[in-house]
């Protein structure tokens, strides 16, 4: 049988998959990429791409071209509650409510000061073909479609796995001294026992990928996600939900849509794809032969976390290690920063200037953010229930009397005000699923690769809604603008490449010393400077970096390869180099 030796092997050709692929070939690290299908997923899937997400997308320079074709801002500003599509009253289609989502089309002033990126939503199936073209680029013949993990074992030294070709049905052995499992949890968490342990709630749903023109069914150009409440069908996630797919045009004047709706056949029964496409065209006020139905498909909207994410030399990625309701837009955002989090460990042990002990950071960090995420995914999910509870909708009622219900919602009548309060409070509850900007942005991590300082936590007027920027270790790097001879530059494009970054006070010199040195010493590649107002080899351009940097003058923070804070120290030290070494040294488990 034919072998092949390479430092990473990457099951999976998902975002989780090419994510992989693109940072470790950036980092200068030989890895391979196997996947069973023959292509990328053709099914819609995911669509948004949060800010954290662009930032690494910049990084690895695939970020225009997605920019470049998918929503335009003011198309993805607002989520919205509808009394349906189509219907014989006026009241069908009507707008129950709307909320602000995504950054509001680049206006929310608290995502244009946490980042350079704003957010962006593309479908996946059409996002995987645009990584998978940069991937290729960034590594040739590093990848490998139509190809299947037939078994795999693992000893002291590395993995040994062996592939089939899909395509002529030969075998052949990858040696690696990693595998990382990106293969949404198909095959190498099971083999290796893994439990995916499950929160519990749970929702069958199912989904229909469609092409038609709605664009004289409904207004709402600046609409992307449409929750239907149609009492004909029953409350939330019984009439649908509604999103637009693009691929050119968006808003109510796209092609491409998917139809989400709550499977009502019972748990047990087969899908019943012509019950679910009836609904959808009686909901939506169109005929069968006024859509292309391109797929119809069905899930579990749950929530699922691995009971590890390692296994040795085996690291679980995306989705093979937790699965969460799509409500709130976490699941391939998340995928990605595993990702993130994980490959400059990998290439800083491969390359000799980190121990293995390292590489037990990524469970210890990504696993308590998954946790936490599949726990708000799901409170986004059920929260959608108390619109339906504030307008009195029930299945109990007759059609009839949950219309009279909703028709409250329009009626300005003194007597109606109590039912119109407690409705527009339960959407304005739902910010929790679109604006959660300390949730998809400003997470943060309590233990792993990164060096204490005992402050105490920062606390958020609202831990889920409100990103509060701070350089305590374990937090993401604030964002700042900085300025150096009319060049400006965000100060995380410092981190771009693998760099460790030493972010000294205006009196930062001997940090800045300390960093030539110690990366000499260590093998590491550590960018150093100083930052300030008036003085420093970057100036704070807005004072943003003033506002949080949580230093005074003499001080000095130290940043890891993917943005995080590792450490700081907010006043001079008697022997910087000496400080620094240690730090790094505790950080790479080389101490």
């Amino acid at each position: 049988m034919k072998r092949i030796e390479v430092p990473v092997l990457i099951v999976g050709g998902g975002v989780a998959g090419l994510t992989c692929s693109m940072l470790l070939a950036r980092l200068g690290v030989e890895a391979r990429l196997v996947t069973y299908f023959p292509g990328t997923s053709p099914q819609p899937k995911a669509h948004i791409i949060n800010q954290r997400t662009m930032e690494i997308f910049t990084e690895l320079g695939v970020a225009d071209a997605i920019y470049k074709v998918s929503t335009p801002p003011q198309a993805m500003k607002y989520a919205g509650w509808y009394a349906g599509v189509g219907g014989s009253s006026p009241y069908h289609g009507r707008e129950i409510g709307r909320v602000e989502a995504w950054g509001a089309g680049g206006e929310d002033p608290d995502y244009l000061a946490a980042s350079p990126c704003l957010p962006a939503n593309y479908p996946q199936m059409y996002l995987e073909p645009i990584l998978k073209a940069h991937a290729e680029t960034l590594a040739p013949d590093g990848l490998f479609f139509y190809q299947e993990l037939v078994e795999f074992s693992q000893d002291e030294d590395g993995v040994t796995a062996v592939i089939r070709n899909r395509a002529d049905d030969e075998c052949y052995e990858v040696r690696c001294r990693y595998l990382l499992a990106a293969d949404a949890g198909k095959t190498v968490g099971p083999r290796l026992g893994i439990e995916m342990q499950s929160s519990g709630q749970s929702m069958r749903m199912s989904s229909v990928h469609f092409s038609a023109d709605l664009s004289t069914r409904m207004g709402g150009s600046d609409v992307l996600t449409r929750f239907l409440i149609n009492p004909d069908f029953g409350g939330s996630w019984a009439s649908g939900v509604l999103l637009p797919e693009g691929p050119t045009r968006w808003g109510n004047m796209a092609e491409e849509w998917v139809y989400h709706s709550r499977c009502l056949f019972g748990d047990d029964a087969p899908l019943d794809a012509e019950r679910v496409l009836a609904r959808m065209y009686e909901v939506l006020g169109i005929s069968p032969d006024e859509a292309h139905v391109h797929h119809v498909s069905e899930w579990v909207m749950g929530g699922f976390l691995a009971s590890r994410y390692q296994d040795g030399r085996i690291f679980l990625v995306g989705d093979a290690c937790k699965k969460h309701p799509p409500t709130g837009g976490l699941g391939l955002n998340s995928a990605v920063q595993d990702a993130y989090n994980l490959c400059w460990k990998v290439a800083h042990v491969l390359q000799g200037r980190a121990s293995e002990a390292l590489l037990e950071s990524y469970e210890l960090e990504r696993r308590p953010v998954a946790q936490r995420n599949v726990s708000v995914a799901l409170g986004n999910a059920m929260q959608h229930f108390l619109i339906d509870a504030a307008i009195g909708l029930s299945e109990e009622n007759s059609k009839e009397e949950n219309w009279r219900r909703l028709k409250q919602v329009w009626d300005t009548s003194p007597e109606t005000e109590p039912v119109r309060v407690a409705v527009a409070n339960a959407i304005a509850k739902q910010r929790i699923g679109f604006r959660h900007h300390n949730i998809e942005f400003g997470y943060t991590y309590d233990q792993g690769a990164l060096v204490s300082d005992a402050s105490p936590a920062v606390q958020s007027p609202d831990p889920v809604l409100l990103y509060q920027p701070s350089t305590r270790p374990g937090h993401p790097l604030p964002h700042a603008w900085l300025s150096r001879l009319g060049q400006v530059v965000p100060i995380a494009s410092f981190v771009e490449g693998g760099h460790f970054v030493v972010l000294a006070g205006e009196e930062g010199q001997p940090w800045v010393r300390a960093a030539e040195a110690v990366g000499a010493r260590l093998g590491l590649s550590i960018r150093a400077i100083r930052v300030g107002l008036y003085d420093g080899d970057y100036l704070d351009l807005r004072g943003s970096w003033a506002r949080h940097r949580g230093i005074g003058p003499e001080g000095v923070i130290l940043v890891r390869p993917d943005r995080y804070v590792a450490y700081r120290q907010p006043v001079a030290v008697d022997d910087p180099e000496q400080c620094l070494e240690h730090v790094l040294r505790q950080i790479l488990s080389t101490h």
